[in-house]
Order: structure tokens, then sequence, then C-alpha cells
């Protein structure tokens, strides 16, 4: 098994269908389709969140110094407030002490305190297919007390009665829509309810929830500013008046914070990239990196960054041409360049393009990428090397990578003398492989090279593929082949995206058989996905439009909104 330790890679994939593209045409206006398939909306089951591999990180609250005088003999007992949410509850519930309803009586009292030396990080949420990336966090106070407005129009908050406690400890009372909750999934409540927005301490996030920003900062993302963030509450461990001297009490154990920015990775996966044809006539042109000028960011900020390169590296590449007929490609291996500027991390091999150029420029390209140190799968220098997962670690969390391509054609399949991607077969030998490594520990990410499609639904049998993978115990499954973005599942407790679009690669338009012409090629999704603590909690969905054939910027809010939409509904959401 190939594997690496520090910052995952990123992997670059190509497509069955690479389609013509002429630059003398003018690139047309992005339009959504307004025929998308609107599936029947199912009923949503959320997933309990999976137990933590171990236990968190405890810090000892140590006694104040001066009550630490005389034993007493008596056994401590513990009150805790009703602001202590419950993941915090539980662990000092744990520690055998036992508890009193009568706080003066106490020998140990846990509760909220501004300057308090636990710190416990919260979250706004909504339902995973909700438009809205951020909030004012002076809008979320006025919300507080009943002034919905922008955003928060039209929603109401809900969240655990612990919850309530605490932020009306530091807002003061709020309004009567502002709702607790004793219990029930508030992911289900979210769903079953849009209106609704909930508050919950960030170890209750979960991927069927989107984590909203507040003035643009939010705890699943690395950039995280604690210090500038509303959603915080303090607690503080005190000794009651009744105590004179539990030296030899013993010493509560817990956690300084629910959040600790050393058990978190994100990952960034995306879609096609080919840097053949207009795209590669642009890095001859403009710089070899002007691809990856507007979006390099979130890709080098990920800790992991995913490419999927279809294309080999030719030392007798020929010069790029817009105009190329033949569907062969090449890449002049000055190419990889763009990739070491994006952060690579991890490349993906599963590309039916792979082997376009022979034998030794296949060679070739599984060398550059082993020079760089980057790990790759889903292809290799044979059919054994092709078949072995890229194993990565990063702040303890450790990931698994492995594809292959069910399509072809044959000649891009490797064999036990010839490079190439890695062919599928059955999907056996795959299954088996996520399984194994699942029960190894590893967080598995699976993709394929997928037959492909130009309309964002997933045809039936790509949903039954794709979910053998996940039943088999991938937590995400990407479909690497698509051209034309396809639509999202969840699948038990995994993330399912059947096709992320394009990344770096020329189609402006594609002209469908019955002389149709669409635009949707230019639309790219690239999921940020996070976890913590060896566990998958978060997905975040960055959206671009391909511009000038070569370079993908940021949808604007309009575009983003639109193209959300769409998808959402797409989805069955």
């Amino acid at each position: 098994m190939k594997s690496v330790r520090p910052k995952v890679v990123i992997f670059v994939h190509l497509c069955l269908a690479v389609v013509l593209l002429s630059c003398s045409q003018p690139s047309a206006q992005i339009n959504l389709p307004g025929d998308f398939l609107t599936a029947t909306a199912t009923p949503f089951r959320p997933v309990p969140p999976t137990p933590r591999p171990g236990e968190p990180t405890f810090t000892a609250i140590p006694l104040p110094a001066s009550t630490q005088s005389q034993p007493v003999s008596q056994s401590p007992i513990l009150w805790l407030g009703a602001s202590i949410p419950s993941r915090l509850r539980g662990l000092v519930s744990g520690q055998a002490i036992p508890p009193t309803d009568d706080r003066e009586q106490a020998d140990y009292r846990l509760e909220i305190a501004e300057d308090g030396e636990i710190t416990w990080i919260y979250a706004l949420a909504a339902a995973f297919p909700t438009v809205t990336d951020d909030v004012l966090a002076e809008a979320l106070r006025r919300a507080w007390h009943g002034d919905l407005s922008g955003p928060l129009a039209g929603h109401r908050l809900i969240m655990a009665d612990s919850t309530l406690e605490a932020f009306t400890a530091k807002w003061g009372p709020p309004d009567p829509g502002v709702v607790g909750t004793v219990g029930g999934d508030l992911a289900e409540a979210l769903w079953s309810d849009r209106s609704l927005w909930a508050i919950l301490p960030f170890e209750e996030v979960t991927p069927q929830l989107k984590v909203l920003g507040l003035d643009g900062n939010s705890p699943v993302r690395n950039d995280f500013d604690s210090a500038n963030y509303p959603l915080i509450a303090r607690f503080h461990l005190d000794l009651g008046p009744s105590t004179t001297g539990p030296s030899d009490y013993p010493a509560i154990q817990l956690p300084s914070t629910n959040r600790d920015p050393a058990k978190l990775t994100t990952l960034v996966m995306t879609g096609v990239t080919a840097l053949v044809r207009a795209t590669a006539n642009k890095m001859e042109t403009k710089g070899l990196t002007y691809p990856a000028g507007d979006i390099r960011d979130w890709l080098v900020s990920a800790d992991i960054a995913h490419i999927s390169n279809e294309i080999p590296f030719a030392e007798n590449c020929p010069p790029p041409n817009p105009y190329q007929t033949s569907l062969m490609f090449c890449s002049d291996p000055k190419y990889v360049q763009l990739l070491e500027y994006v952060g690579a991390d991890v490349v993906e091999l599963t590309g039916n393009h792979f082997m376009d150029w022979g034998r030794a420029a296949t060679l070739l390209t599984v060398e550059m990428y082993d020079e760089k140190g980057w790990p790759y799968y889903g292809g290799g220098a044979d059919l054994t090397d092709s078949m072995q997962p890229a194993l990565l670690e990063h702040n303890g969390n450790r990931f698994a990578f492995i594809g292959c391509n069910p399509v072809g054609p044959g000649f891009a399949w490797a064999t036990d003398s010839n490079p190439g991607a890695a062919p599928c077969g059955d999907y056996e030998w795959i299954k088996d492989g996520i399984a194994r490594l699942k029960d190894e520990g590893y967080i598995v990410i699976a993709t394929m090279q997928y037959n492909e499609y130009y309309v964002p639904w997933a045809p039936e049998n790509q949903v039954r593929d794709f979910a053998a993978l996940a039943e088999a115990g991938a937590t995400i499954v990407s479909g690497s082949q698509s051209h034309y973005p396809q639509v999202l599942a969840f699948h038990g407790p995994s993330f399912i995206h059947y096709g992320l679009g394009n990344l770096f690669f020329d189609q402006m338009f594609y002209t469908l058989p019955d002389g149709t012409t669409i635009t949707e090629t230019r639309l790219e999704f690239l999921d940020r996905h996070v976890f913590y603590d060896g566990r998958y909690i978060a997905t975040e969905l960055l959206t671009a439009v391909l511009e000038d054939f070569a370079r993908p910027r940021p949808m604007t809010p309009e575009e983003r909104s639109e193209f959300l939409l769409k998808y959402f509904e797409a989805s069955g959401w």
C-alpha cells in the first residue's frame, strides 16, 4: 500500500467522453436547464453520529489551592448547572461522583461562567440542502430577541434545553419563538421543517447538517477564529461553600474544549482535470498556473487536496491545439507545475485517457508522481499497483483512497504487464478492499470513472453501483467521470456525489447528439469534506464556473443560489 503522513494529495480526473471544443466559438451565457428532473422527495432518516474511536483529550481541572487543607472522610457530591451540554455532562457523570440537585450543598459545582476554564464551541446549522452560507452575528443576536430579518427572516431557532440555558445566560431571555427541546433529533427536525435552524454544540454536528458561517467564521473550517466567534460558552468547575478541604477528593478530569484544531482535517475532492487542447494552450500563452488563479485558495487551504488527472505526461507530447479533433490526449511534463501550485496531495488515476499516449508515457507519469511524493491510486504501473489504496494520515485521522474504472476502454485498463487504470470488474475486489480498510480503522474515500451522462441526475445503474461501495463501508463515494455535474445523496452514514463536473478542462459548451448546445459543462462542484477525531462530520459545497476555456472562478451569489436550488431539487431534497 502506498502511504504518506504529511498533508494529503490532490488528484485530477478525466472522464471517458472528452468532448471536442472549438475555441473559435464564443462562450454561451450560463443558463441552468429548466427541465431538471425533479426527483420524488423521500423522508429523511438521520444517522446517529459514529462513535469516536477514542476518548477525548482531558485536562485535569485543579481545585483552588486555598481550600486544599484538611482531608474529609465523606464522598464528594457534584452539582451540574442546567446549561452544561450533554457531552460534557456525560463526561463528568462518568467519573463516579454522586450528583445532587442542591447547588449549595455540593462539593463540586460545574456551571456557566464568563471567565470559565472550559471553552465550548457551538454552531448555527440548517438542513444540508440549504442555500444560505453565512449570517451576520449581530443578526443572530437580534433573532434571539425576536427580530427575524435578513437571512434569518422566516426561520425559527431551536436547540437543546442546555444550549438554551447557556445562551440565555449570555444574551438574556430569548423571544418565545426560540425553543428548547429536551430530547429528539435536531437533524430530523431541521429536515422535516426547513424553516427551523438550530444552535448545537460542535460535537453534535453531522454530515446531514449545513453549518452556517457567522461573519464568515465557521468552526468546520481550518481558519476558524474562536476569539471572534459569538457561539461560545465557558464553564467553570468550582467548590461549594460547604467544602472545607477536599485534598483527598479525586481530581475531576475534563476536556478544556470540545474543538481541538489538532483533531480536524479538511479534504477537497475535485472533478475532471485534463490539461490538453484549449486549456493547455492557455497555459502556454498565459502561464502554467493561469487556470488556478481564482480558486487556488480553496485547494491549498485544504489539509488534503485531491486531483483526478486523466491525462498522461509525455516527453514527446506535441504543442497543444485548441482545435484538436482526436480524442487521444497527452500533457507536457512541465504542466505538473499547475498541480504543485494548487497543493496536490493525492492523485487519482482512474481516467480512461490514462493510457492514451502509450506505455512509456503512463510509466513516466507514475514516476513523476512518485518523485513528487504524491500518493496515487485507481491506476498504476501494473494491475497490482493500480488496485492499491493510497493511505494518508493527518491530525490523527487516517484515510484510504481507493478507486476503479468500470467502463474502459479496454486498452486503458492496467494488466499484469502494462500500466493503466484499475478495472472494476465485478466490483468484488474493491468492495472487499473497502470493507478491510474500514475494519483497519481508515476513513475510506472511494471514487469511480463511471459512464458519462450529460444530465444532472444519476440513472438507476449508477445509483446501484455507487450505493454498493457505500454499503461496503466507504464514507465518501465520488464520481470522477462527470463533465456535467450530477446530483448528491446520503446513503446511510455515507455521502455520495455522483459527479462533480470539470475542474481544469476546456468544455465551455457541449453539443448533444440532437444538435442542442449546452453550457452546464462550465458548472463545477468542489466538495470540502470535514473530519474530526476519526469521524466524518460535514461537507461544504464549493461552486465554480469555467471561464476562458481554462480558468474556473467562484460563482457569484446569484449563480450559486440558482445552481444549488436546482441541484437540491434534482437530488430529491
